[in-house]
């Protein structure tokens, strides 16, 4: 007669019983006179690391603040290292000890503080590898899931935990979906995403140090390649977890052509990105007008365009609109801005003078151009006026259009006032018809 097969619950109560079991095995051994002396020494160490932690925490600390120039993620780093120097004392201090332990006594006498070692320096290197983890709550599952599990390995139960994991699951049709299947796919996505996130934002840093190329072609470039990264983090962690992709891809594609009659804007925005980024005609840092919106570009994202004007505020363009509508780049091939003022003198004022004069105003007002020297003619005779326009030149527009023009009426008022030269202004003369008061008697 066939044995009857044991149900997953009861492979799963087994594996636990034999868990406790194991584990009241190794408390008990911790009563026994070799392993209290060895807590001991593991307790003395752990002291000694303590206090020289403090003073060397404090030295550290006055050298780490020498190293301003570093970037942001070395300073991290450092100051990971330096919350962790009691962990880091305690490591250097217990290994020693139990090397000369190994070479002068017997095995047994130094296995817990063996167990004690690993333990430490397993967490010590879990905690510096997590850091790169940029989400805090993430960042703290990771470790304290990293810590389980190296402490199940250094104390052999690795087995008989994948065992338990494995059989706590949930069936769907054929393919069964285990607590061990989610872990793994949660550690390797996390491991591979963050490695990519690190060498994007290193490949990032490094682009951004190439001169010859320009701000447009860096953004695409480090765009591309977190794509690119993220890209393969993601089908390489669902590969080694054992999910089939081939479905995956016949998915994606029906949700794709979804997506494309739901998200036309979208689309529209992110090809118009594209187009922005590979034909250079707006950069970062570049000073453009689009509409009624004057600014410079903060920043190029993949749905908008970030400008951020003289008042402080920040429009988000459409990158759609970028390639449809009429925009003014006042930097796209130089820097170099001509603008124009116009003003008028009475008739009685010598033009030549009044050319000189405006010329020479504008000369001394700052960030015109003495390269470029600013010009004035005349333009007509007006009703009450002659009628000039000054022309000069600026190359830094994202110091403000509206202020040099005033800097430059201003320093012409001056200098007319300095001269004798005048401004008109219109006046009219008002007559009244079949005026009742001026009526013959």
């Amino acid at each position: 007669m066939a044995e009857p097969t044991p149900q997953p619950s009861d492979v799963t109560l087994d594996i636990a019983q034999n868990l406790w079991a194991q584990g009241q095995v190794f408390v008990t051994g911790l009563l026994r006179p070799w392993n209290l002396y060895q807590l001991g020494i593991a307790l003395a160490i752990l002291v000694v690391a303590t206090l020289l932690a403090r003073p060397l925490a404090a030295r550290y600390h006055d050298w780490l603040r020498s190293r301003e120039d570093w970037p942001k993620w070395r300073l991290r780093y450092a100051l990971l290292i330096q919350r962790r120097m009691r962990l880091i004392a305690f490591v250097a201090l217990i290994w020693p000890v139990v090397w000369v332990m190994r070479e002068i006594t017997w095995p047994s006498r130094s296995y817990l503080l063996g167990i004690i070692a690993s333990l430490a320096f397993a967490w010590l290197i879990i905690a510096l590898l997590t850091r790169l983890i940029a989400n805090n709550a993430l960042r703290g599952l990771v470790r304290l899931g990293g810590w389980i599990w190296v402490t199940l390995v250094i104390l052999g139960l690795t087995e008989d935990a994948q065992q338990l994991l494995e059989s706590i699951g949930l069936s769907i049709g054929e393919t069964r979906i285990t607590t061990w299947m989610v872990l793994q796919a949660l550690v390797i996505l996390t491991a591979l995403f963050t490695i990519a996130r690190f060498l994007s934002h290193a490949s990032a840093a490094n682009i951004s140090r190439v001169e010859d190329i320009s701000p447009s072609m860096q953004v695409l470039v480090v765009k591309f390649l977190q794509l690119l990264l993220y890209g393969i983090a993601l089908f390489v962690g669902l590969k080694a977890v054992g999910v089939d992709l081939t479905g995956l891809a016949v998915l994606s594609g029906a949700i794709g052509v979804g997506l494309g009659f739901g998200l036309q804007k979208v689309v529209s925005n992110l090809v118009s990105g594209i187009i922005i980024l590979l034909d250079k005609s707006v950069k970062p840092g570049d000073v453009i007008t689009v509409g009624e919106t004057f600014g410079w570009i903060n920043s190029l994202g993949a749905r908008y365009v970030s400008i951020t004007t003289r008042d402080g505020k920040e429009y988000l363009i459409p990158n759609e609109d970028l390639i449809t509508t009429q925009v003014v780049n006042w930097s796209h091939s130089n820097d170099f801005v001509r603008l124009d003022i116009y003003f008028g003198t009475a008739y009685g004022d010598d033009p030549h003078l009044v050319r000189r004069i405006a010329i020479e105003a504008a000369q001394g007002v700052e960030r015109v151009l003495s390269s470029k020297p600013p010009v004035c003619h005349i333009v007509g005779f007006g009703d009450s006026s002659v009628d000039y326009i000054l022309r000069f030149w600026i190359r830094d527009p994202t110091g403000g259009l509206t202020n040099i023009r005033g800097n430059v009426y201003l320093a012409l008022w001056d200098a007319f006032q300095a001269h004798g030269i005048s401004i008109p202004f219109p006046q009219r003369e008002v007559r009244m018809l079949n005026d009742p008061a001026k009526a013959p008697d």
